[in-house]
């Protein structure tokens, strides 16, 4: 039975999560979660739902702590960084939101524990340092388009690769001009077609700036340049991704659109754990298609660009979260999320080097919102 830490517990991940774990009680055992604060609520019901005490629960928000520690019976851990060092498991489910992921992520490689990785800033804000210190196969992906691409690999050999596919589902603005989207609000864009997911992550699906992470996550995690690593629009999101080897064949990982499977891979990796979810039935009639990324959608080739250049993905990161908020308060326009980073990411010179702790990136990552606030400031007194 495997021993599993979860972090980010009330979160999307976190929650599909615990439902496969309680699914599978013969394999798995919940040890320890973790929290941002958000629901205290939630939290105190998943720690009694896996009969977990007070010390194997963190908050990061002190005032949802107390209130947790109340109702425990018991002071909890104030990090997911600290509860990491503290719980022994053999599999830390990474699902944790922004950089505050990335001090998690190495406490986990350094307890030489499976790390099942969901927090993109790790590898996008912290690549080098993460990719320096894990060993190999500690680090295993959740996101179902990594997850697809680690399955299509082990159909071959590395050295046979010769490129990786990435699929994206368009967003809700699949075949729209830079024009017609000059007016596009909030609300629309909060509309994913196919999958159900947070505010942000809807958000940047819709500019496709998670395509432009995801692309980032995979030059990091494959080894493999950017300029191999294809995006095609799949709106069905059935194929997740795909792997094209040296002889011309290219294998694909289809399951309908669902996050239980990838999260069960990674969480029993290398193995299948039965049911995850329902396959895919071909008794019945469909249709998939393929298209390319539209002109109107800059980020993915942007981060081609930055792929691989010391502090420019934490910079595309940073500066993506700073313009998108602006455009949900109502500052900016839908299109001028991607125009804020590209504007930023073209000052390189001031984003020389490559972290080589969590406070460079930090630092980095503050120096780049505080240039996507100077240039949202210029944009409004025009």
């Amino acid at each position: 039975m495997k021993r599993i830490l979860i972090l980010g517990s009330t979160g999307s991940i976190g929650t599909q999560a615990l439902e496969v774990i309680s699914a599978n009680p013969d394999k798995f055992e919940v040890v320890g979660i973790a929290a941002g604060g958000s629901d205290p609520a939630l939290v105190v019901e998943q720690a009694r739902a896996f009969k977990l005490s007070a010390h194997q629960v963190a908050v990061a928000n002190p005032q949802a702590a107390e209130k947790v520690a109340q109702e425990l019976g018991g002071a909890v851990v104030d990090s997911a960084a600290k509860l990491v060092r503290e719980i022994e498991a053999d599999t830390v489910l990474n699902a944790l939101v922004g950089s505050m992921g990335l001090e998690s992520t190495l406490a986990t490689i350094e307890a030489g524990e499976i790390l099942a990785l969901a927090n993109k800033e790790s590898l996008v804000a912290g690549g080098a340092i993460v990719m320096d210190k894990v060993r190999p196969g500690q680090l295993i992906p959740v996101d179902s388009e990594h997850s697809a691409m680690a399955q299509c690999l082990r159909s071959g050999e590395r050295g046979e690769l010769a490129r990786l596919v990435l699929t994206a589902s368009g967003g809700p603005f699949r075949g729209w001009t830079r024009e017609q989207m000059w007016e596009v609000t909030p609300q629309q864009a909060a509309a994913h077609p196919t999958w159900s997911m947070g505010q942000m992550n809807t958000l940047n699906s819709a500019t496709l700036v998670n395509k432009g992470l995801e692309l980032i996550e995979a030059t990091l995690l494959f080894d493999v340049d950017a300029s191999l690593i294809d995006v095609t629009v799949h709106p069905q999101s059935i194929i997740h991704s795909m792997a094209t080897f040296v002889d011309g064949s290219t294998i694909a990982q289809a399951s309908p659109p669902s996050m239980k499977l990838p999260i069960s891979l990674a969480l029993d990796w290398p193995h299948r754990v039965a049911d995850a979810q329902p396959a895919l039935d071909f008794t019945q009639s469909f249709q998939w298609q393929f298209e390319p990324v539209g002109e109107a959608f800059s980020a993915v080739d942007l981060a081609s660009e930055v792929a691989g250049k010391g502090s420019l993905p934490a910079v595309y990161n940073a500066v993506n979260e700073e313009a998108a908020a602006a455009f949900l308060a109502g500052k900016i326009k839908f299109p001028q999320i991607v125009d804020c980073v590209t504007e930023v990411v073209d000052s390189a010179s001031a984003f020389a080097g490559v972290p080589s702790s969590v406070e460079d990136v930090l630092e980095v990552e503050a120096e780049a919102r505080k240039r996507a606030h100077d240039v949202l400031s210029a944009w409004s007194s025009r």
